[in-house]
């Protein structure tokens, strides 16, 4: 049975059903499509990672891209450190990162890193929820690097906002490159590179509509198919009269240095 022939009903109920654990986004492949920066945050990754002593990922998720940038690292970190807040998330980065001898610490997003001052020589993120500044700052050594891939301002808000409406300036706004640059200049980092890049996304039917906004939970806060079914509905019908809903995704490459002796992990 072709995929256009299912019911509203059954789509959705699929959409409800998959698992969200991890941040591994394969399931969308032909439901749904996203640009990459052209940047190549993993593969860069490895290579960050493959110059460094020890090494902290901060939200790393399931573990998904820091195990992708360890396997194609020449060589890697004497030691190698990631944080998860969320408890699934946890149980499946452990899984996963465990063989390659990386430790996976359970750290709310919100609280201060249990690591030593001036334990690691590059720390790493995609897409973390908010960048600790002042924590990052001192977890790093002098000449230590951030190397991350942050989600920009009014990411996917074309759905965002079919969902919620019109959202005000300070949540438009949030996530501004030159504002999270700031706060690392506060903390006490130097910039050395921050380039920004807006990318096409295109949902083709209301199943990865309904996955995504489960699994990218902030988007849509307290989404459930209940909630928004009338809203799904409409949505259903107008991605199978007209085609994929489209919306444009945000993201920033952001490198920033410790200064200080040593030139680890540079620009």
């Amino acid at each position: 049975m072709g995929q256009r022939s299912r019911s509203f009903e059954e789509l959705v109920a699929e959409g409800a059903a998959v698992p969200t654990e991890g941040w591994d986004f394969s399931w969308f492949e032909g439901r749904a499509t996203e640009e990459r920066p052209s940047w190549g945050y993993a593969v860069s990754l490895a290579d960050r990672l493959a110059a460094a002593t020890a090494a902290l990922d901060l939200q790393t998720g399931g573990g998904e891209v820091l195990d992708f940038a360890l396997g194609r690292a020449p060589k890697t970190p004497a030691l190698t450190v990631a944080t998860e807040g969320w408890p699934p998330n946890v149980t499946q980065a452990t899984a996963l990162l465990a063989p390659r001898g990386v430790a996976v610490v359970a750290v709310p997003e919100d609280a201060p890193l249990p690591f030593a001052d001036a334990a690691f020589d590059l720390v790493s993120s995609r897409h973390p929820v908010r960048a600790p500044w002042v924590e990052i700052s001192r977890v790093l050594r002098l000449g230590g690097t951030y190397f991350a891939q942050h989600v920009g301002p009014r990411s996917v808000f074309e759905l965002v906002e079919y969902f919620l409406g019109p959202q005000p300036d300070e949540v438009r706004d949030a996530r501004q490159p030159d504002r999270e640059r700031a706060e690392a200049e506060a903390a006490g980092l130097e910039v050395v590179d921050l380039r920004a890049e807006t990318l096409r996304v295109e949902f083709h039917d209301i199943v990865a509509v309904v996955h995504f906004l489960r699994k990218v939970v902030w988007m849509v806060p307290g989404f459930t198919v209940e909630a928004y079914r009338p809203r799904l509905r409409a949505l259903h019908e107008r991605i199978e009269s007209a085609g994929p809903f489209v919306a444009h995704s945000t993201r920033h490459l952001f490198v920033a240095r410790k200064p200080g002796d040593g030139d680890s992990g540079r620009g």
